[in-house]
């Protein structure tokens, strides 16, 4: 059977010895399944954190709460990052 796909170097450094340790402990054939496998876990890793922001973003769209304008979300960071500013300051004296 040919191949599907042609082959890639990879640079691995500290990683080449984690790669090389799955495949003598037998749970992978070779290298190249260790890393078909590490790309298919961050495929899942980044469809996981994709879902949860779209469930955040949709949360905060269903919010019944009415808006609070960008000048007063401001306002209101600036206030506290002076009072922690000011907490620092005494703690350093």
């Amino acid at each position: 059977m040919p191949r599907t796909s042609r082959p890639i170097t990879v640079t691995l450094g500290d990683l080449h010895k984690r790669v090389e340790a799955r495949v003598k402990s037998g749970a992978y054939a070779s290298a190249s399944e260790v890393m078909r496998a590490a790309v298919r876990a961050l495929d899942r890793e980044e469809a996981a954190v994709g879902d949860w922001l779209r469930q955040r973003v949709d949360e905060a769209f269903a919010d019944p709460r009415p808006d609070v304008p960008a000048s007063q979300v401001f306002k209101r960071l600036r206030a506290h990052h002076a009072r922690r500013s000011k907490a620092r300051r005494h703690e350093e004296v």
